[in-house]
């Protein structure tokens, strides 16, 4: 339903043309001067403004120039006589987007909002698209290039490798991991490692899509198709044409939409809800799931052949407590990240902290993580974050694994003999402070210098001071 404002000193006319475009499923106000369209403008948003020419006060052309300078996104057509075509034409010039002769018969003026109508809508749909590969192509630049895939650990550098060999087919790819783990930036990867690169990347969230309205997000739907449906709509298949479209959570596909979804990946072909024409579609196709699909299919949840459809070529994410050798990358990539996003100085975390988060399990992942460091940073008021800044979990979670690993058998517990372990650490405490008495002294106590000589920053002696009880 578009809002449109009819500006005419003629009452009959006026309410007239408002009566005819309230049967087209408009909301339209008939106003009797270019001062009281003004007025109405400026407390209600309308789309398009059909005002006439001549009229007393302020004329139609005052009119255009106002709702120009004004509302730039708001539509004007002008209404003049017969023999001011001239004026019609200055209109135009001046930003009206069509105009229409007087007298008119209705199916005319009808014809014309019509197409002015489904204009704007066209316009503002490239616009929106543009806006979001405008910010797509900002995503490719800072972000994708591998950029947030962060890992060295032996399973990352073989998911890597296997993207860029993989990144330039057009194959379907099927991306297994718990919720967190990184699935939409390993299919970002490969979308923008690809020939697609410069194409859009539409990300569908199956399992937030409400089961009867599955089918037209992903395929569109003509007008008319079903109640609401009032005017036609691209589905995510189309929007994503000429590059990649991310299925997220594909197990909460329903099995009714999983035959026409095979369809697509068979035949490359589909029909939108309520449309006569078969379409074609050029896209690749990244799923992803976080569930067992074998299972599924075995009780019937989850068809065989779209399942095969899809793991052309599968990838498997480890969870983050499966790959821990990757949490000081990680924790270095986010703080840095982080900070930047905050205008902040750089801040790092503490051995005694690092340690932590290497022993704690992360059940949220790679997302976990990177929550808990942005939480850090924003509450910590200290260049370096201790152990103590770090949330609650963080530490408990720690010392509940450590022990966990520590007491994994008889055996173990025997060689591990914690009371060393202690020592050394105790040790490891007094060669540091040591090292920073020294420091202190030969800089004179200027604390500056005395960090440059242990290559740390002034704020990370400062607390290593208060830490070794150093006056």
């Amino acid at each position: 339903m578009s809002q449109i404002l009819i500006v005419d000193d003629n009452e009959t006319l006026g309410s007239g043309i408002a009566l005819m475009l309230q049967r087209m499923d408009h909301q339209a106000t008939a106003v009797l001067s270019g001062a009281a369209g003004i007025e109405h403008l400026g407390a209600h948003r309308c789309d398009l403004v059909i005002t006439d020419y001549r009229m007393d006060g302020m004329d139609g052309m005052q009119v255009l120039q106002k709702v120009k300078e004004r509302w730039p996104d708001t539509d004007v057509m002008m209404m003049t006589a017969h023999g001011t075509i001239e004026i019609a034409v200055e209109a135009m010039k001046r930003g009206a987007i069509d105009f229409i002769t007087k007298p008119f018969p209705h199916d005319a003026l009808r014809l014309k909002v019509q197409n002015v109508l489904e204009y704007r809508q066209a316009r503002q749909e490239r616009s929106r698209l543009g806006e979001e590969n405008r910010y797509l192509r900002e995503e490719i630049d800072g972000r994708y290039n591998f950029g947030e895939v962060v890992g060295d650990s032996e399973s990352m550098r073989s998911i890597l490798g296997t993207v860029q060999k993989v990144a330039s087919s057009d194959s379907s790819v099927l991306v297994y991991g718990e919720s967190g783990t990184g699935k939409e930036l390993v299919a970002r990867a490969l979308h923008y490692q690809s020939n697609r690169g410069e194409g859009p990347f539409v990300k569908v969230n199956c399992g937030a899509l409400p089961h009867e309205l599955f089918e037209s997000e992903l395929f569109g739907h003509e007008k008319g198709a079903f109640t609401g449906a009032v005017r036609q709509k691209k589905g995510k298949f189309e929007l994503a044409e000429g590059g990649t479209i991310f299925l997220d959570e594909i197990g909460d596909v329903p099995l009714d939409a999983q035959v026409k979804l095979l369809r697509v990946l068979q035949e490359r072909q589909y029909d939108r809800v309520g449309g006569e024409q078969t379409l074609e579609v050029d896209v690749r196709v990244v799923a992803a799931t976080n569930r067992d699909l074998r299972n599924m299919m075995s009780e019937g949840a989850f068809r065989e052949d779209l399942f095969y459809r899809l793991e052309v070529i599968p990838f498997h994410l480890p969870p983050l407590r499966e790959r821990r050798e990757d949490v000081p990358l990680l924790v270095d990539h986010f703080m840095k990240k982080k900070c930047r996003e905050m205008n902040i100085p750089l801040k790092r975390l503490h051995d005694e902290a690092l340690r932590a988060f290497c022993s704690y399990p992360w059940p949220g992942n790679v997302r976990e993580l990177e929550n808990v460091i942005e939480r850090t940073i924003v509450l910590s008021d200290r260049d370096t974050i201790s152990l103590q800044d770090v949330p609650i979990m963080i530490d408990d979670g720690a010392e509940g694994d450590t022990e966990a690993v520590a007491s994994a058998s008889d055996e173990e517990e025997a060689i591990a003999e914690p009371r060393e372990s202690l020592a050394l650490n105790e040790r490891m405490d007094e060669m540091e402070r040591s090292l920073i008495v020294r420091a202190m002294e030969e800089a004179g106590r200027v604390k500056t210098r005395a960090a440059e000589l242990l290559g740390i920053k002034t704020s990370a002696l400062y607390y290593k001071l208060d830490k070794h009880g150093i006056e």
